[in-house]
């Protein structure tokens, strides 16, 4: 073992976990569906101060079957699903069209608390995407215009010169249209909340969808 692995090993074996205190939990008074303990959970990691409690992984499956995964930024949680939304072309955009099934993952560590929801994506309508797009800030119009997003790119400069192109005709046209933008819903089919435990008898909870109801279950840890 190398002096920098065991420098890695020594700063990585004196990291903590949840050291604070840590909500309880009783599955027993979960609402029937999941979208209401997700919006409550999500209220409450904000007024515990969880620094960007709206961001998530996505993961999907590209076209050799295999395993991909990001972090991204949750657009809304309703009946219809969780939403994001990235350009079709980029590289999730792809995997998505040839498999349209995710995964997402939040974790808020202020309160040991995880959520994973997994079922099949749909694109929204052209009109809804747009809309997205325009109900988000400058620079987030400025990145959808800079586009080519997975691409391989030649240099810093010329980002440098497509992002002030970019922010320039963001902040003339903030009504401009990107195309490729799509918002798409992660219609869930199963939904787990999981709550740490400081004595590790963590809880989890499951929701799955069967027919038109959820039945819920408990997981060992």
């Amino acid at each position: 073992m190398t002096d920098a692995h065991q420098s890695f090993l020594d700063l990585l074996h004196t990291q903590r976990v949840w050291d604070v205190e840590l909500p309880g939990f009783d599955p027993a008074s979960s609402p029937p569906a999941p979208l209401p303990l997700f919006h409550r959970w999500f209220a409450e990691a904000v007024a515990a101060g969880q620094p960007e409690p709206h961001t998530m992984s996505l993961a999907t499956v590209d076209a050799e079957g295999h395993p991909d995964v990001r972090t991204l930024m949750l657009h809304d949680a309703d009946e219809r699903g969780w939403h994001f939304a990235t350009h079709r072309t980029s590289a999730k955009g792809h995997q998505l069209a040839a498999r349209p099934y995710a995964a997402l993952g939040f974790y808020w560590p202020a309160q040991g608390r995880q959520v994973r929801v997994r079922g099949p994506v749909t694109a929204c309508t052209p009109a809804e995407s747009s809309a997205d797009l325009h109900a988000r800030s400058t620079g987030a119009l400025a990145s959808a215009l800079t586009g080519s997003q997975s691409e391989v790119l030649d240099s810093a400069e010329e980002l440098a010169r497509t992002a002030d192109a970019a922010w320039e005709r963001a902040r003339a046209e903030p009504d401009a249209e990107v195309a490729s933008w799509t918002r798409y819903v992660v219609e869930a089919r199963e939904v787990e909340f999981f709550q740490g435990d400081a004595q590790r008898r963590h809880v989890r909870l499951r929701y799955r969808a069967q027919d038109a109801a959820w039945t819920r279950e408990l997981l060992w840890p």
